[in-house]
């Protein structure tokens, strides 16, 4: 028997977004920006102490996000759980997004902004970083004029590495008068620059966090949302009532309890990546500014096969050959060990 099944025209025309699969382990993975070093031991030391009785029952929120808001210092009622950054990001989409509505961001950048968006059947305006890697303010300004119903903004931006001072962010916020604008703040651990401390002024600014980077808990999937309470209390609407799991919660009160941990690894990424860059540069290989856990590089005409090279000899880097051009690449920062492995490698192919 026959039958037809009733997809929307937009989820047909959209593109994919096509992620690494499975068959990973025991390999090298710089692809992802990943926390290579791994999370606090006092995240499995929580999740052990977690008895059958709490996993069989639906979890309770209150009590995490309390801890969670003091975390950023802010009250728990400017805070909205999500099941990562991914269902973060949705929230905007699922509470301001019409059919034909207007969507702004730049790329490359994220992929799921334009995931969503297409999902969405969004009108999209998409800007571009300029050959520099620089963000295209100018630009974006007067795409507000037009007043898009969302406009998101990777601070600092993935892939490039860019980052926004807090000048041009204030330009931002003051152009974005009817948006909801949404700064994605993933990597801000790295940067030190957020706009949490602003969103009790303007009530369509929002602050995108995730416990998946500088916190190892990529696996686990907690994000959040922090914007002004009146502001979160619409978006709570769009929420379904269990989003996030306990696991997730447990693991993350114990991540942001122990911030020396956070810290140490923070510290340590910054002082890796300026260290491999360094190294690059001395053989020829153009490295853009990078404020987030990973960097940006052109390898040129070369660089497509020896990314193949280091595939087939464990080690995954992201190719931008799609979207930027050829021999770019967005490597991870992973450890100090790691990262001297894969600079022998790609010294021992040229």
């Amino acid at each position: 028997m026959k039958s037809s099944l009733p997809i929307r025209r937009a989820v047909l025309n959209k593109r994919t977004y096509d992620l690494p699969g499975d068959g990973r382990e025991g390999v090298l993975r710089l692809d992802l920006n990943e926390n290579t070093a791994g999370c606090s031991h006092g995240v499995p030391k929580a999740l052990a102490r977690l008895s059958t009785k709490h996993i069989a029952m639906y979890p309770e929120y209150r009590q995490t996000s309390a801890k969670i808001a003091r975390y950023f210092a802010i009250r728990p009622e400017e805070l909205l759980l999500a099941n990562g950054a991914d269902d973060a990001l949705r929230v905007f989409f699922d509470a301001c997004v019409d059919p034909r509505s207007g969507v702004l961001f730049c790329e490359p950048t994220f992929p799921m902004y334009r995931f969503y968006a297409e999902n969405f059947d969004a009108r999209i305006t998409a800007l571009r970083y300029t050959r520099q890697m620089d963000f295209p303010l100018d630009d974006f300004l007067r795409a507000l004029r037009r007043k898009p119903r969302v406009a998101i903004i990777a601070n600092p931006n993935n892939p490039t590495g860019t980052l926004l001072d807090e000048r041009a962010l204030k330009q931002i916020v003051n152009a974005a008068k009817e948006t909801a604008l949404v700064i994605d703040e993933a990597y801000a651990d790295f940067s030190g620059i957020t706009v949490v401390p602003w969103i009790r002024r303007y009530t369509n600014l929002f602050a995108v966090r995730t416990f998946s980077k500088a916190a190892g808990l990529a696996s686990l999937r907690l994000g959040c949302v922090i914007g002004n309470a009146k502001s979160i209390a619409l978006l709570r609407g769009v929420m379904p009532p269990y989003a996030v799991n306990l696991a997730a919660l447990v693991a993350t009160e114990a991540a942001i309890k122990d911030r020396d941990t956070l810290r140490r690894y923070v510290r340590n990424i910054k002082k890796v990546r300026a260290e491999f860059a360094n190294a690059l540069e001395t053989i020829g290989i153009q490295v853009f500014p990078s404020a987030g856990n990973f960097l940006l590089a052109n390898f040129g005409p070369a660089g497509p096969a020896l990314f193949q090279r280091l595939e087939r000899r464990g080690i995954l880097l992201r190719a931008r050959t799609h979207d930027i051009g050829a021999g770019f690449v967005r490597i991870t920062i992973g450890t100090r060990d790691e990262m001297n492995r894969l600079l022998r490698e790609i010294e021992g192919s040229r």
